[in-house]
């Protein structure tokens, strides 16, 4: 067989059934042994920005890794945002980009960049396949690094004759585990945390108004069960950040909802007040801390994180914790009592009758929306987003219900990432509802993966909250910069993203009345075929509250 060909029967045997990519030159030796391969399904999409962000939301819903192949060159740097995004929000990833041909490799070829050098500050791993003979130690070796640990994109590249070569199967299909035991053995190194554990039960114990704060960890180590055992053992109220939003049932009593810039005010309030902060699997991020130095002032810091890097990075803790989160809760669960804290939690649901998410329903406004998607769904849907006040809406006021049913860009805040996004996520979970809840910016960078959705018939439902502007742009500017509002206006011509989506093969709707909107989701949801809803929001609707930047995360305007 050819390495091209070894290369899909390895990454056959790692259970890949999904590629979304774009052929191209170099990439060529690949597609073609693509033509003949009928265990793999492959997307192409419009562009290979979405194929990145596309294999990206593939990875959030379905658990698996996400994988996408372009060609060197331009090919290959147009991953360069959505493996980006990966790293950022520990998104498990390989990237499979084309090369030339060994031999013209330095020479300034036509298509050749350098895109392992390239990727080296965002990628866990690159490897630059040389021999044929490491196609399937490097292959495999590049899915358990990107799976196991902190999760991440790794990226393998492909020189185009390595892909052309014959290969004799048995020949070099050696003993290659010796890198993945060592390396399995450091990762597992701490599924025994000894006294540590020990001394965060007795924190815990000690405390008399502890928080429990969530990351996207909670959700990549599946331990989401062990998190609802805690939180009910100790009667602790429980935090998410963006990432860890589906980590913990919105509809239980404890769930405080998220926290930071555009968090819940009671939950703001409950860390800035609690004694003790268990934060599991998260890494204090800015728009979660505020202030560093007034963040969570009162409390003693438990951190546990898989990498330890984070151990202490962002703020400062008092007993790090390495490991992987669920690991370390079993053992806690297994020697920590149960206990209460009645005055603690009445306190926290004062706040919550105090300062609920509210907003003045006159008009067809967002956060209506967003309640009537949920409404319809019964909070089953997967909620993928661009980036933005819609991006903050849909946080606040969608009540999830399952795990892995919220994509969204965190960590790099990619615009456009939200309709490739949601197209990977419904191939990753076929069985439910998939919404892109967009801005009209955002939608704009990466409309055109609506040809893709059109293409294979992928039944994702795109609900544009068209305010007209750069919703959070223009909100920073009239909060922060006296109203000047320097081009975060779309002025000129208003786009009709209707006629765009019928250019493109989809369904549109147009909802300009509250009225209009319950129908038009209904109709949306019920022809199983891709759909635009452009919804004409409130232009001056601004996302509350909201922490200024330099503040406290106690200092919230719009409660």
């Amino acid at each position: 067989m050819t390495g091209a060909e070894l290369l899909l029967k390895t990454l056959t045997e790692l259970g890949v059934d999904t590629i979304f990519g774009y052929p191209g030159g170099s990439a060529l030796p690949i597609y073609d042994a693509l033509y003949s391969n009928k265990k793999i399904r492959h997307i192409r999409t419009v562009h290979e920005q979405g194929a990145a962000h596309a294999a990206d939301g593939y990875a959030r819903t379905s658990g698996k890794v996400g994988v996408v192949l372009s060609t060197s060159g331009p090919g290959a740097t147009n991953l360069v945002t959505g493996i980006a995004n990966a790293y950022m929000d520990s998104i498990p990833m390989v990237a499979f980009t084309g090369q030339v041909s060994l031999d013209l490799l330095g020479r300034d070829s036509f298509q050749e960049v350098d895109i392992t050098g390239v990727t080296l500050p965002i990628t866990k791993h690159n490897f630059l396949i040389r021999d044929k003979r490491d196609i399937v130690k490097k292959v495999k070796e590049a899915f358990f690094i990107a799976k196991n640990g902190r999760p991440g994109p790794v990226l393998v590249d492909l020189p185009k004759d390595v892909m052309m070569q014959e290969i004799i199967e048995d020949e070099i299909r050696k003993d290659f585990n010796g890198f993945i035991d060592t390396f399995s053995s450091k990762l597992n190194a701490n599924k025994k945390f000894g006294n540590l554990t020990e001394k965060a039960a007795e924190m815990i114990m000690q405390a008399k108004r502890p928080v429990i704060y969530v990351g996207g960890g909670i959700i990549s180590s599946d331990a989401c069960d062990e998190l609802l055992q805690l939180a009910e053992r100790i009667n602790a109220p429980v935090t998410t950040t963006l990432m860890g939003i589906t980590g913990f049932p919105s509809d239980s009593p404890l769930s405080l909802g998220m926290l930071g810039m555009h968090g819940t005010a009671y939950a703001n309030m409950a860390v800035t007040h609690c004694d003790l902060l268990l934060a599991l699997g998260a890494r204090f991020d800015d728009r979660v801390t505020g202030n560093v130095a007034r963040f969570a002032p009162k409390a003693k810091i438990i951190h546990v994180d898989i990498d330890p890097a984070e151990l202490g990075k962002n703020v400062n803790i008092d007993l790090g914790i390495k490991g992987d989160v669920k690991h370390f809760l079993k053992e806690l669960l297994s020697i920590l009592p149960s206990k209460q804290h009645d005055e603690w939690l009445k306190t926290v649901i004062d706040w919550k009758k105090s300062y609920p998410l509210k907003y003045c329903d006159k008009g067809l406004k967002p956060q209506y929306v967003v309640e009537e998607i949920c409404r319809q769904t019964g909070g089953n849907a997967v909620i993928a987003t661009e980036v933005g006040q819609h991006q903050m809406w849909a946080a606040q006021y969608y009540k999830f219900k399952e795990k892995r049913t919220f994509v969204s860009s965190g960590g790099l805040g990619t615009m456009g990432f939200g309709l490739p996004a949601a197209l990977g996520a419904k191939l990753g979970r076929p069985e439910k509802p998939v919404f892109n809840i967009a801005g009209d910016g955002s939608f704009e960078m990466n409309c055109h993966e609506l040809i893709t959705a059109a293409r294979y018939n992928i039944p994702v439902i795109t609900v544009i909250f068209n305010n007209r502007s750069l919703g959070m742009v223009r909100q920073w500017q009239e909060l922060f910069f006296s109203e000047r509002y320097s081009h975060s206006l779309m002025d000129g011509v208003d786009a009709d993203y209707v006629k765009l989506a019928e250019a493109c093969g989809v369904k549109g709707y147009c909802v300009s009345e509250k009225s209009q909107l319950s129908k038009a989701i209904e109709e949306a949801m019920a022809i199983h075929a891709p759909a635009v809803i452009d919804v004409k929001i409130d232009p001056k609707e601004n996302v509350m509250p909201m922490v200024p930047a330099g503040k406290a995360i106690d200092e919230m305007l719009g409660i």
